[in-house]
């Protein structure tokens, strides 16, 4: 490696590493592990999987290739013969901007398990070249700006694949990009991102604003583009079909270059469709063997053998509805193809609630996906049971073989080895090696749950973890944390149904029992970490409340002691890899029944935190796996949230005006200190809709939530049992891996 990254530096810089700079190292090494990652041995078999996605949120890649290839030992040792620090190194590369939460960031570890185990399949995406938007806090608000990440040199590798993309009155030209995905000691797969060669990054103005009818010039700027307006709905229309027809031109051509028949299609290609965005893949492959003269019901009959669904969501807005005039404008060609597959699907059924048409002209995507493929699957147990039950009943009772679950995981590459190498490192001197590969493997470290040498070493490890994060955020933002607090955390999607707004009540709680005199035993420090969408006002009003909090206990000498709100600027994969391991309590507060599973849960259990939660999405198993001791558990259950929304019989209001606690807590976020810190429209908006409608039971919960989490930070003062709790979750986070994860959907769906 020392002489590749010398050589490297001559022909590049005319430098070497002693004398070269940080930026230079980084582009030497990068460019190294490309050159490694060429001569692994690409994947084969007889079936090929496309796993296709608007989103693949993969974070940085240079230590996570590293890892895989088995280099990062030794690239951190040749550096620190010249002088330079590898996570100094790490600091100067940009994080792809191509995806936003959970679902893109789970599409990055499935593609890390796709290829560690040896499994023919590959990624395939949009090449944003500015992401959803890069998060400035200014003012207590949050300001969208671009965030550009294509450098001259990059992970990008062009191809030289190209298709053209037919639109109403116009085509565009698709090209074809890259970016290798090795396994962890396994063979080399690929994520292979679609760009027009037209876009112009110049076009955009002020923010993130741009013309959003200039198609040519817009189509791969921004991950979902606003679409509080028509034009912004229409754009997302453009760019589906344009990843799907791409994917599907990909598809057919591969397939044929393999020595393959296309009409034994199904026999030799897997379509995974990650959530609904690229359902229009189904019609576009459709279209594309019929023009390669195969009949309609041929093509159907293949198509549906190959397309497999993964539901991501129960929320209605996120269950895509196209009307039906934005195909006639965007794609035309596909709209006699879905009005057939509605007359077909209306032959099957003539219940309205599984029509794909239905009565106001709109094509119902997940519709598409659940008549004309061959397995839909949720991503918990728990979601996967409200799937059949309720939100997909009618489906499931007219295709039962069809409904499966597949748990999400995490990889604990990234996760683990990576993000937390001195945990790793004291895991494997404890029990072997072998947890790399095999995550069940964790289990071993019960041997050790009353071992108190063990405990305490898992307790300084989080300390050091701690003090590393306090370093991180006074550096990169100028905020002083203090290590020997609480770290109690909150980071994901800003979305009312993830209740970060039940947190900030929780602090309003604290702050008014501080001022009191009742002070904590231990100071607590509250993290939150989101983005939210640039059109959702509320979950904006929502960031808006914690930054004013944030400010009011910052500047009051009786709380700040006791009390620190912080909220990450810009939160991604890269401060997550920060703030996962340094954290205490981890927050997965949302509305039973919304969240199909989380995956940050899962980061913070394998991490050594504590999980305070509903009885939502994972954290069902994550109780069932750990033991109800080993975790926080609050909340009404899903079916009595189900059936409070199916009875129209919750309301905020009855609650607010019959419990002056509840009463007292919500006021504050208007009370007269607020008002003179923050926007007044933003505070008295959030507190009516809090007072009003407070859609996803905010305050049907938060009672409980405060006393279980005051229970919490009790029960962490007893060091030693706290740190059995740590142990536990870590030693039975082994399910959670996204191996095995993948396993199950190649033996389930794919059968590669």
């Amino acid at each position: 490696m020392e002489q590749a990254l010398q050589r490297i530096l001559k022909e590049r810089f005319e430098t070497n590493l002693e004398k070269a700079t940080s930026q230079q190292v980084y582009l030497a090494l990068m460019l190294y592990t490309k050159e490694q990652m060429a001569h692994l041995p690409r994947t084969q078999g007889e079936r090929k999987l496309y796993y296709v996605s608007a989103e693949f949120l993969m974070g940085k890649l240079l230590s996570n290739n590293l890892i895989n290839l088995g280099l990062f030992d030794e690239a951190r040792q040749v550096l620190e013969r010249y002088g330079h620090s590898l996570t100094a190194i790490e600091e100067v590369e940009l994080e792809p901007s191509l995806g936003n939460g959970g679902l893109g960031r789970l599409a990055a570890c499935f593609l890390d398990s796709i290829a560690t185990l040896n499994l023919c399949g590959d990624g395939a995406g949009l090449n944003y070249h500015d992401g959803l938007f890069y998060q400035k806090l200014e003012n207590n608000k949050q300001r969208e700006e671009k965030n550009p990440w294509i450098t001259p040199e990059s992970w990008l590798t062009p191809t030289g694949v190209e298709f053209q993309v037919p639109f109403g009155g116009f085509s565009l030209k698709s090209v074809m990009y890259d970016v290798a995905v090795p396994g962890y000691n396994g063979q080399c797969n690929q994520l292979h991102l679609f760009d027009v060669d037209t876009v112009d990054e110049s076009i955009i103005g002020e923010g993130i604003s741009f013309d959003k009818e200039d198609i040519a010039h817009n189509l791969t700027l921004f991950l979902y583009p606003d679409d509080s307006d028509e034009a912004g709905r229409l754009l997302r229309v453009y760019q589906q079909y344009f990843l799907v027809s791409s994917t599907a031109q990909l598809i057919l051509k591969e397939t044929v270059e393999r020595g393959y028949d296309l009409k034994d299609l199904h026999k030799h290609v897997v379509v995974q469709i990650n959530d609904t965005h690229p359902t229009m893949i189904i019609p576009e492959l459709i279209r594309l063997l019929t023009r390669q003269g195969m009949d309609m019901d041929q093509a159907i009959r293949e198509v549906s053998l190959t397309c497999a669904y993964t539901n991501h969501t129960i929320l209605a807005e996120a269950l895509e509805k196209w009307p039906m005039d934005f195909l006639r404008k965007a794609v035309p060609q596909l709209v006699p193809i879905i009005e057939e597959l509605d007359r077909r699907a209306k032959v099957v059924s003539d219940d309205p609630r599984v029509a794909i048409l239905d009565d106001q002209d709109r094509v119902h995507m997940a519709h598409i996906d659940i008549h004309y493929g061959y397995s839909v699957n949720g991503v918990a147990a728990l979601h996967t049971q409200i799937l059949k039950d309720s939100e997909l009943r009618p489906f499931y009772e007219l295709y039962p073989e069809k409904f499966n679950n597949k748990t999400n995981g995490i990889t604990f590459r990234r996760w683990l080895l990576h993000c937390n190498q001195p945990l790793a490192a004291y895991l494997e001197s404890l029990i072997g090696p072998g947890f790399q590969q095999d995550g069940a493997e964790l289990e071993k470290l019960l041997a050790y749950h009353k071992d108190e040498t063990v405990l305490r070493q898992l307790g300084q490890i989080k300390q050091q973890n701690k003090v590393e994060l306090a370093r991180f955020l006074k550096e990169s933002q100028g905020v002083e944390l203090d290590p020997n607090s609480v770290f109690d955390i909150q980071v994901k999607r800003l979305h009312e149904y993830k209740r970060q707004q039940m947190n900030a009540l929780y602090a309003i709680y604290k702050y008014l029992e501080i001022k009191k005199g009742n002070l904590p035993a231990r100071p607590i420090t509250m993290i939150f970490g989101a983005k939210a969408a640039p059109a959702y006002t509320i979950a904006k009003d929502i960031i808006h409340l914690i930054l004013c909090l944030s400010q009011l206990i910052d500047s009051d000498p009786q709380v700040r002691p006791y009390l620190r709100v912080v909220m990450v600027e810009n939160y991604n994969v890269t401060k997550a890899e920060k703030l996962i391991p340094a954290c205490d309590i981890s927050e997965q507060i949302s509305l039973a029944s919304k969240e199909a599973s989380g995956t940050g849960n899962m980061k913070f259990m394998l991490n050594g935190a504590v999980t305070l939660g509903t009885r939502d999405g994972a954290n069902v198993e994550i109780a069932q796996l750990v033991g109800e001791e080993n975790i926080y558990s609050f909340g009404k259950s899903s079916q009595e949230v189900i059936d409070l929304y199916d009875k129209q019989a919750y309301s905020s209001a009855a609650l607010y005006d019959g419990d002056e606690d509840i009463a007292r807590l919500v006021d504050f976020i208007v009370d007269k200190k607020m008002l003179r810190i923050g926007d007044v429209e933003c505070l008295c908006r959030l507190y009516k809709e809090l007072v009003s409608k407070d859609c996803f039971m905010t305050l049907l919960d938060v009672k409980e939530y405060i006393t279980v989490k005051e229970k919490m930070l009790a029960d962490y003062e007893d060091e030693l049992a706290w740190a059995e709790k740590s142990l536990v979750n870590i030693a039975k986070a082994g399910f959670f891996s996204s191996d095995r994860t993948i396993a199950e959907y190649n033996q389930d769906i794919w059968h590669l």
